[in-house]
């Protein structure tokens, strides 16, 4: 395996309700997970590769849990990356370097890696991304549905396989339309911080 390590921050949209019982290992709210994880780098390298400024993302379509496997998905990374970024980040995407993706490519068959066009915000609640023409995340905060007021509340997961310390909000639109297809607007979305490391 390579030697890597990056940190960022990874945006999640998903068909759950507010919190993602996922989180907790209770099943998905409708009985089968569609989701989709945005991981921007703020910090990284791969076999002394720097990757820091660049994007790679997953959306897959499970039947039931994730942890149930039996899914498909798609991945893509940033078009800004050059050809030893694009091979790197290929390879985190594809399973065999470890990582949430080391994890997940058990649960799925993946369709392909592409890259694509990436346009990212990271701020809180109101972050958002798109992906090409085909992946749109818009988040906004949770609101009390009685006052209208902005509700902020997050899930602490110490040994959690993407993140440890995520916040939840709305998604106002969460569409993907390649190798998987789903609009998910209204559901769960959460950002958080990570930080990975092939050691």
């Amino acid at each position: 395996m390579a030697d890597w390590e990056l940190s960022g921050t990874v945006l999640v949209g998903c068909n759950c309700d507010y919190g993602c019982p996922c989180n907790f290992n209770a099943p998905p709210t409708s009985g089968d997970c569609e989701g989709g994880w945005v991981w921007h780098i703020e910090r990284g390298t791969y076999d002394g590769v720097d990757l820091s400024g660049l994007t790679l993302a997953i959306f897959a379509d499970w039947p039931g849990a994730i942890h149930e496997g039996g899914g498909k998905a798609v991945a893509f990374y940033d078009d800004k990356a050059d050809e030893r970024q694009s091979e790197a980040l290929e390879a985190l995407l594809r399973g065999g370097e470890g990582g949430p993706w080391g994890i997940f490519i058990n649960t799925y068959e993946l369709a392909g890696v592409q890259a694509m066009p990436v346009t990212l915000e990271v701020d809180g609640e109101r972050s958002s991304y798109k992906i090409g023409d085909i992946a749109e995340l818009q988040m906004e905060p949770i609101k009390n549905p009685v006052t209208g007021d902005e509700i902020r509340s997050g899930v602490m997961l110490p040994t959690g396989l993407v993140f440890n310390e995520g916040w939840c909000a709305a998604s106002s639109v969460f569409r993907v339309s390649d190798g998987v297809s789903y609009d998910h607007s209204g559901k769960q979305a959460e950002w958080a911080p990570y930080s990975y490391t092939s050691a």
